[in-house]
This record gives structure tokens, sequence and C-alpha cells, in this order.
């Protein structure tokens, strides 16, 4: 069996309407952090910005008002603490940086204000630099490479999830910290444009970097069911080419058990517009729908021979490390 352990998502969903017996499911599953997506990513202009603000307000409030349940967290050094409580510390991040438009004061407002993580680009070009679907990949601008040195300057964690492959090889040359691809899977195990290269993998893990394999099925494989292997697949390829300190769990997943129903594709297109298209559907691999597919996770890599530090490294350490070292 494998023991107790430090359990982080480098990127969940944990939404204000979650109840207090998923929270409780999550925690007893042995999740212990989640980082959180504040604002919509697809939020443009100044009302990112005002989005943002009220996301914050928001979740700190839900979170105060079920502090026996939840933690806001700011620091690694609040992790544990939590843990020993059975609370779930959520760090707040931002999927796009259009909030801070071309404000660079900004980056320290929002550190102030909780946010830890924030990710350049959220499929399509911006003021820092490309996103994944952009057709001309031009990477980082110079406002971006502004960016990237004041988050370093402020110890704000820099992700490239969702950039193109241009935009992330400029981060990771750029950054003077180690940066985090949250939420991805590997393009030379299955070709999708949000999947990261080899090259890219490599650049990062030698600047101390850590990727987050997620658990979009569209990213993982077409198999539309029986298809759990290819998602220990992916987690093996990186480490193969990243090396097992770099690699870690970014879920990119509601942490609820989405159903296989028309609402729930209702709700979907409402959410993605015109990026949704059917054959997307399921987004889920089945074993790992639900609140405690962490447990699965963990399982499956004993299974994959992962002796135990090594499941213990991609479970949490291996984050946790490069939270230590960048944000503190």
């Amino acid at each position: 069996m494998i023991p107790p352990m430090m359990i982080i998502d480098a990127l969940g969903e944990i939404r204000l309407t979650h109840t207090m017996e998923l929270i409780a499911e999550i925690l007893d599953s042995g999740t212990n952090n989640i980082s959180v997506t504040l604002c919509d990513p697809k939020t443009y202009g100044e009302t990112a910005f005002d989005e943002t603000i009220k996301a914050i307000v928001a979740y700190d409030r839900h979170i105060a008002k079920n502090a026996e349940y939840l933690a806001k967290v700011t620091s690694v050094n609040a992790i544990e603490p939590a843990m020993q409580e059975n609370r779930l510390s959520i760090f707040y991040q931002l999927q796009n940086a259009t909030p801070i438009q071309r404000d660079l004061d900004r980056v320290e407002l929002l550190y102030n204000l909780g946010i830890r993580n924030i990710q350049l680009t959220y499929n399509y070009q911006n003021y820092v630099g490309s996103g994944c679907r952009e057709r001309d990949h031009r990477g980082v601008s110079a406002f971006g490479a502004e960016l990237i040195e004041c988050m370093n300057a402020t110890g704000m964690l820099i992700d490239t999830s969702h950039a193109s492959m241009a935009t992330m090889a400029d981060a990771i040359k750029l950054s003077s910290s180690p940066i985090i691809i949250s939420h991805t899977c590997c393009e030379s195990v299955h070709h999708h444009v949000r999947n990261t290269t080899d090259e890219n993998l490599r650049n990062l893990a030698d600047k101390g970097g850590v990727v987050g394999i997620c658990q979009i099925r569209p990213f993982i494989t077409d198999k539309t069911s029986d298809n759990l292997d290819s998602y220990f697949d992916h987690i093996d390829h990186a480490v193969k080419v990243a090396g097992l300190e770099h690699v870690c769990i970014g879920s990119d997943r509601d942490h609820r058990v989405i159903e296989d129903n028309p609402e729930e594709i209702r709700i979907l297109q409402e959410e993605e517009g015109s990026q949704f298209q059917p054959e997307h559907w399921p987004l889920y691999v089945t074993e790992l729908n639900g609140p405690r597919r962490m447990e699965v996770v963990l399982q499956g890599l004993e299974k994959r021979g992962y002796k135990e530090d090594a499941i213990e490294r991609i479970g949490g350490k291996n984050l946790y490390r490069l939270y230590a070292d960048v944000i503190g």
C-alpha cells in the first residue's frame, strides 16, 4: 500500500458551488493542496482585471466561511499546517496575464491580494506573447520580457500552459527563476495543440522547472473509453524526457463527478464556446472522473513500477520544491 503523503494538484477546479461534502471527500482521498484559477481566462481588456478582483473577494469570503475545510495559502510553509488540520489548502492563480494589461504595478498588487501563479497566455495572442492556437507563433513580446522580469522579482510563479511552443521556449530562457507548465501532456505521445514538445520539456527541466500532466481526455488520447493507460504513458514519457524530479500532477479538472449527459455538454459549450467540438466529449477519463481520482493516480504509478519515493515526488514533492524555490 502507498503510505499517506503530501498530494498537490498544480491546477484544479474548486468552484464556489462545490459542497463541503465534496471537499471532505477530496480531503479523504489524500489531496492536500490545489491551485485554483480565478477569473475566466477568456475575459479580456480592463474587464479581466475587474473580474479578477471580484473573484479574489468571492474566494476569500468563501474560504473564510468554510474555514473548517478550506485554507487560502500564500506560502508553502502554510501547506503542512493546513494538512495537519485536515483542511484543503488553496493557492490562487490566473490562467491569463490579461488582468495586468500593460501595468506592471499590478503584479505586486495581485501578489499582495494572494495571487501566486500567473499564466502568460491563454490560447491566443495577448500583450505578453502568442498562445498555442495562434497562427503566428512569435514568442514572448518586449512587454512580455518585462513582465517576466517583474514576476521574477516579485516571487510570482510563471506558468506557460496554453502558450505556443515559441512563447514557452522564450519564457523558460528569459526567466531567472524556474517556471511551471501546470497542465499539459506530451506531444510525442499524442498530437494536440495544447501538448508540449520534448525540447521544451528538456529546457524546462534544465532550468529547474516542473511539468504537470493533465487529465483532459482529448489531450491524452483519441480513445473515448478504456484509456487510463494512455494517461500513464504521458507521465512515463515526461519522466523519461524531463527527469523524475520535474514531473507532477496538474489535473485541469473539476473535482466533482461529471455526468455523461446533455446538460453537462450544454454547460461545457457555454463555457468553451467555439473551442468545444462534439468530438472532444467526453473530456474525462472515466477512472479519473471524480473527487477520489488522486487515489487512482497513485495506485496506477505503483502498478507502473514507480517506487515509494518516486510516487511521492510526482504526487507532491516536486511541486512543493518548486513552490518553495519561487514562491517561498
